[in-house]
């Protein structure tokens, strides 16, 4: 089941970022993947929107696999393949 609109928009909200170069990812990726994100990717997404910008661009560009704040989720299945979408170009 796909999010629903108010969902949808909660998370883009919450993606609006300080840094540029997390706005431009976050941007690229409900671009493409908007209309087909579920409950588990709007749950993953969301704890990811509530780093801080400097973490959530370690993680976006690949300088870290993973933040403590995020160690547990980061070995779920629903996590990896988030992070391979959000690290498309």
């Amino acid at each position: 089941m796909t999010l629903s609109n108010a969902e949808l928009y909660r998370l883009k909200s919450d993606a609006r970022r300080g840094l540029l170069e997390n706005d431009l990812i976050l941007r690229r990726f409900f671009d493409r993947y908007g209309d087909q994100l579920n409950a588990e990717d709007g749950k993953v997404l969301g704890q990811l929107l509530a780093l801080e910008d400097n973490d959530l661009m370690d993680l976006l560009i690949g300088r870290k696999d993973t933040v403590a704040a995020l160690k547990e989720s980061a070995d779920t299945e629903a996590f990896k393949c988030l992070m391979l979408k959000l690290k498309e170009k």
